[in-house]
């Protein structure tokens, strides 16, 4: 077993596009940034990490990719004593601030991180992968949705803040929020605002593309619009636009934490795949 870099998307794919596709909705994420980057590379803060984990002439046993600053995500493990060993010598000299991936693997990759470089870790966030073949129509209310243009830039600037700091409990990087925007502008993502009379009250974006899907989210709704099902509405019409355009699923990640949401999205069709954990390393 051996760890691959990848120097470029394309390369990344050949080598481990058929190990990601085979579950596709646990690695939506993962499947979304690499389309992104193909597109957008300015995406990002720097270069991403791109690797592999398997024999020298055989399939991938893991994935990892990672965007910096943020954590590495880490792919479905089947044989996580094997894999994890070969990550952690393997990234030797990397400066990981966490790790987000299925929960046995993430705990052994983080244990093994820690016990290896030094340090402790602790879990910042339970999450749960959801998949959508077939939307459930929501109760009717007032408003409706709209793409969101130009116009709308400062709201889902500050918006996007928000969402940081409540639903990930993190401030937003140095630059993270404009280039979200930018590549809003150049099409490789989209946000959709819910209206009543005329003034915005809820968003929803597409983060990321996969074969077969589209992943939904960020979802944000500020505190003073909560408890109308906007985000409901506006959730259940963006992904039937998604199916709409030709894409088979949608997918997104929910906080396990909280209750509203998860029922909220199976209420509108959104079935669970699996779990993942988002874990922080500490010096």
């Amino acid at each position: 077993m051996q760890l691959q870099r990848f120097d470029s998307v394309d390369a990344f794919m050949q080598a481990a596009g058929p190990y990601l596709l085979a579950r596709e909705a646990e690695h939506n994420l993962i499947l979304g940034i690499a389309a992104s980057l193909a597109v957008d590379a300015d995406t990002y803060a720097g270069p991403p990490m791109l690797v592999t984990v398997g024999p020298a002439d055989g399939d991938p046993a893991a994935v990892a990719i990672r965007t910096p600053p943020h954590n590495l995500l880490l792919s479905e493990v089947d044989d996580p004593g094997v894999v994890v060993p070969v990550l952690v010598s393997g990234l030797a000299g990397e400066t990981l601030p966490g790790v987000v991936g299925p929960p046995a693997a993430g705990c052994a990759l983080a244990d093994a991180w820690t016990d290896t470089y030094g340090g402790s870790w602790h879990v910042t966030r339970e999450e749960r992968i959801y998949r959508l073949a077939e939307v459930v129509d929501p109760r009717p209310g007032a408003g409706s949705a709209r793409l969101a243009d130009a116009t709308d830039r400062e709201t889902i600037g500050g918006w996007l803040l928000a969402f940081h700091r409540e639903a990930l409990d993190e401030e937003a990087e140095t630059g993270m929020i404009e280039r979200s925007m930018e590549s809003w502008v150049r099409g490789s993502r989209r946000f959709w605002l819910w209206e009543v009379d005329g003034q915005p009250v809820s968003m929803v974006g597409m983060g990321g593309r996969t074969p077969n899907g589209a992943r939904i989210g960020p979802v944000y709704t500020p505190p003073e619009e909560r408890g109308h099902g906007y985000a409901s509405r506006l959730t259940a019409a963006v992904s039937r636009t998604m199916l709409e355009e030709g894409r088979r699923y949608c997918f997104l990640y929910t906080d396990l934490g909280n209750k509203t949401a998860n029922h909220v999205y199976q209420a509108i069709g959104y079935r669970p795949v699996t779990d993942a954990v988002m874990l922080r390393f500490s010096s």
